[in-house]
């Protein structure tokens, strides 16, 4: 499948390249003609006229191979019948372009009225005997096949090109369907393994709930379990969450955020949230994006900070969304923080969508998120 405009030489754009080389052909011409000894004479000036109208002919080659040939044949032969000993620089484009473009009988069919034409019109000129009249015009193809030649090795090099292309396509093609097969293991993996924890985290809550009832101490260990059940079932319930988050399930965003910072005051965290500036439509990947935002830095705030409060502002701007949790934690200033897998899943989202993502302790104490992700608001 083409992904794009097709391209000429130089990376031009086909009509403007094929305009380069005529208007190229056409000059070399010209003045391989303005280089001979005329008289200025009417034939004469017809024969300017023809080198210059069998170059700009040229232009057309992609869109009429054979017409081209025609012209460029006629005007070879006019101008050698007016007298002007050039090669047939641009009948050998034209044949180039009718071969390429599938045309190859009448291709051969036209060279050989080629090659019996032009030692006519070296004769018709007056300048040349027959044996010379043979010899100018082998020698005007002979020439031109340089030329062809060229042509012939940037055809290669753009089929080269194309093919490259292609290849990088399949590769991204194999790697989109190998990230695909990733993702669904990694989706039936989860379902599993969340299963079976929820079973531990009952148990262990069952078990717990029994000695309680019966005054029994509780072992320090099984209320290591539970804890660490009850953990393990709030991480792999976001991972799969993230995981799902695939355009199957409802879309969690901006509108959503209100009930993270909800669930965090429930959690014994004094969140609050402020949104400034004109709320105004944003693209689906940064309104989901901003709430994946959200999500990991206040459960990483749960988990991790040990703070009291945190706060998030949401900041709409008139081409970016900006976001910024801050904690009052126990991060202080001059302390890395180590990139796990939340942090680089935040900056993967982040810089995907052009924006930038500063992530580190506060002068004042705790922890900040900021990101800022534009938005095109005339798409």
């Amino acid at each position: 499948m083409r992904t794009g405009m097709r391209t000429g030489l130089s990376g031009l754009p086909p009509g403007v390249g094929d305009w380069v080389i005529a208007g190229c052909v056409a000059a070399v011409l010209l003045v391989t003609g303005l280089s001979e000894q005329h008289s200025g004479t009417s034939p004469e000036v017809l024969g300017y006229a023809l080198l210059v109208a069998g170059g700009l002919a040229l232009a057309a080659r992609r869109r009429a191979p054979v017409p081209v040939l025609a012209v460029t044949g006629a005007c070879a032969v006019g101008y050698q019948a007016a007298g002007f000993d050039v090669p047939a620089v641009a009948y050998l484009f034209a044949v180039y372009a009718a071969v390429r473009a599938g045309h190859r009988t009448v291709t051969v069919a036209a060279s050989v009225l080629m090659l019996a034409a032009l030692p006519v019109a070296a004769l018709a000129s007056g300048l040349h005997d027959t044996g010379e009249a043979f010899a100018q015009a082998r020698g005007a193809l002979e020439v031109a096949w340089l030329i062809a030649a060229g042509a012939a090795g940037e055809a290669l090099r753009q089929a080269e090109r194309r093919a490259d292309e292609a290849e990088r396509t399949r590769e991204e093609t194999a790697r989109r369907r190998a990230d695909e097969e990733r993702l669904h293991i990694a989706r039936e993996l989860h379902d599993s393994l969340t299963h079976q924890i929820s079973v531990v985290k009952l148990q262990s809550e069952v078990a717990v709930h029994a000695a309680r009832k019966r005054g029994e101490p509780v072992p320090e260990a099984l209320l290591a379990i539970r804890e660490a059940g009850r953990e393990a079932s709030r991480e792999l319930r976001a991972t799969l969450e993230a995981l799902r988050d695939d355009g199957t399930a409802p879309p969690r965003g901006l509108d959503h955020v209100p009930e993270l910072v909800e669930r965090a005051r429930a959690g014994g965290l004094d969140a609050t949230l402020t949104i400034e500036g004109r709320r105004h439509d944003v693209p689906a990947a940064v309104d989901r994006t901003v709430y994946r935002i959200v999500q990991e830095s206040l459960t990483n705030i749960a988990r991790h900070a040990d703070a009291a409060t945190a706060s998030v502002r949401v900041d709409y701007r008139p081409n970016a969304l900006a976001v910024r949790v801050d904690d009052d934690g126990r991060a202080t200033p001059g302390t890395a923080p180590t990139p796990g897998v939340g942090l680089l899943g935040m900056r993967e989202r982040v810089t995907a969508l052009g924006g930038r993502l500063r992530a580190e302790p506060r002068g004042e104490g705790g922890f900040t998120v900021q990101a800022e992700l534009p938005v095109d608001r005339t798409s």
